[in-house]
């Protein structure tokens, strides 16, 4: 297969085109359009219940418990099984799979919206995540399949911007859904909303787009899908879980029984590629330098976007008080630069300065994290969206610098009869590295907000006159509620100090309190920015283990 940007190798392939092999598919632009919806609708739904959790905890009385189920069964049966989803789209075909998963995404919807318990959410929402993992991997691997070399750099940019849209338009789309309420459905317009835009993928997808598969005889590899669906689980499962159960014993077990069942994983693997040759996934992918170090990359790199949202939404929202709408907001910039970076990126950047520009794209993020950091420490509380423009726009031109081409790069030397699940593999590592950002910088932010508590207590608490005599009981009522992973509940310190007090007085260790949260949490924000800034350094230096694919200039114009 001949590889794009190498100037030595023949514009025309030697060789019969393989059955899947990209081709002038006159619909491949329609086909496109239905793949970003669906990518869309997915990331959408995997961030938007958010928002809508207080509201589901008063409807159906939620526990804390059936909380994090809820966020959590989706995240599990998602990335557990992309690999597997990605193997079934080569084998059975991906316009099948991807149908079939479109499908079982829109009747999950629905019964999460017809949900009359928590137990009937949860389940419905592990069974979207189950069709998720259908449905996503064969969006890149169609991707691959249907689009010529020269196009992959434009259309794998417009998925990445799609991929950045979603993200930080799910807290602003499900907060005015739930706010809006249109037919008086409340938080059950979150799912309902993904009724309509399946349906229209559907009928697009059956339109539109042909159907592909690897064009070697496979079988389905039983063994193999049950040990990577295990060694995935015990990995995801306390990286998702972990710090809000305060890290139990069988959490640790678990990461420490995920090495020898994934060490299990590849000797089952090379066993049945050498007496069969239907691998789950082809080791030998592993040896192609572009797709081995891009995956490595992609698996630190995933976890900072990640890990940053996630701080930046407890800060704005939990310790400014900013609602989810102007939250969502903020990150324009960011949505706006993705794509239109990304799209200059594979088309001339990344051709001419080869693995350069995705090492701009890395050192453009570290700059965007920590002048966002600067400006969080200097401003406080009067910080606004306006001052984080500067810092969005170099953290949405680091994404497009970075991801698109390091997207196109992975899949390069791919060929179409491992597209699915190559596709599978990129994305269950980017799931794998978000929990990673999630856990470890999640990790960083609660345990500096603990200890950011009583030190900002001490500094506001001498100019609160009126609660002198309070003094130590508010700062135990601070350090208290600040120091627990779930910052919405009161602690018992809270309840007593409230319940002695005067109503005169309520007003002012109020304010105490508020100024004392909002001091901790800019505090421990401009903290958390820094190490991950500093993760982004070994990122920029792994990028110099990928291949350094360049084009002459004439050749780009």
């Amino acid at each position: 297969m001949n590889k794009a940007g190498q100037t030595e190798q023949p514009t025309a392939p030697e060789t019969p085109l393989l059955p899947d092999a990209p081709g002038s598919d006159p619909k491949r632009w329609l086909a496109l359009t239905v793949l970003l919806v669906a990518t869309f609708m997915d990331l959408l739904d995997s961030n938007i219940i958010t928002v809508a959790i207080p509201s589901i905890q008063r409807d159906l009385g939620a526990s804390a418990v059936a909380v994090q189920a809820m966020t959590a069964g989706y995240t599990l049966s998602f990335a557990v099984l992309l690999i597997t989803g990605g193997r079934l789209g080569d084998i059975f075909g991906r316009k099948r799979m991807f149908l079939t998963g479109v499908a079982g995404f829109v009747v999950a919807s629905a019964l999460c919206a017809a949900a009359q318990n928590t137990e009937m959410l949860v389940a419905s929402r592990a069974l979207q995540g189950l069709a998720a993992a259908v449905m996503v991997p064969q969006v890149l691997a169609l991707i691959h399949v249907t689009f010529a070399p020269q196009e992959i750099g434009r259309v794998v940019s417009l998925y990445a911007s799609m991929i950045g849209l979603a993200v930080v338009s799910g807290p602003v789309v499900g907060g005015a859904l739930v706010e809006w309420s249109p037919l008086d459905l409340g938080w059950r317009s979150i799912f309902v909303v993904n009724l309509p835009i399946g349906v229209a993928a559907l009928a697009g997808a059956w339109k539109w787009m042909r159907e592909s598969n690897s064009p070697h005889a496979q079988r389905l590899d039983i063994v193999g899908m049950l040990l990577a669906t295990v060694g995935l689980l015990l990995l995801m499962l306390p990286l998702t879980l972990g710090r809000e159960l305060g890290w139990p014993v069988w959490s640790i077990v678990a990461l420490v029984a995920a090495l020898p069942v994934i060490a299990l994983f590849v000797v089952h693997q090379r066993h049945k590629t050498r007496t069969d040759g239907s691998p789950l996934v082809s080791l030998s992918l592993f040896k192609v330098r572009a797709f081995g170090a891009g995956i490595g990359v992609q698996l630190l790199f995933s976890a900072i976007p990640a890990g940053f949202f996630l701080s930046w939404t407890l800060y704005l929202q939990g310790g400014l008080g900013w609602s989810a709408l102007h939250t969502g907001l903020t990150a324009i910039p960011f949505s706006v630069c993705v794509p239109l970076v990304g799209g200059l990126a594979v088309r001339k950047l990344s051709p001419l300065y080869g693995r350069y520009c995705l090492v701009a794209g890395a050192l453009s993020m570290l700059a965007g994290i920590a002048t966002y950091a600067w400006a969080a420490d200097r401003l406080g509380p009067d910080i606004t969206s306006w001052h984080a423009v500067p810092s969005m726009i170099l953290l949405g031109s680091g994404m497009g610098l970075l991801m698109p081409p390091l997207t196109t790069l992975v899949l390069r030397e791919v060929t179409p009869q491992e597209a699915g699940a190559a596709s599978g593999i990129i994305n269950a590592t980017g799931q794998l590295g978000a929990a990673l950002g999630v856990a470890v910088i999640g990790g960083i932010f609660f345990s500096a907000l603990a200890g950011n508590a009583g030190p900002q207590a001490d500094r506001v608490l001498p100019a609160h006159r009126a609660v002198a005599r309070q003094a130590a009981e508010v700062k135990g009522c601070a350090t208290d509620a600040l120091g627990q992973d779930d910052l919405a509940k009161v602690p018992p310190s809270c309840t007593a100090l409230t319940a002695k007090s005067g109503p005169g007085n309520l007003e002012a260790i109020g304010s105490a309190l508020g100024e004392i949260r909002t001091k901790t949490f800019v505090a421990t924000y401009s903290e958390t920015l820094y190490w991950a800034a500093g993760c982004l350094v070994p990122v920029a230096g792994l990028l110099f283990l990928l291949p350094h694919h360049r084009v002459r200039r004439q050749e780009t114009a």
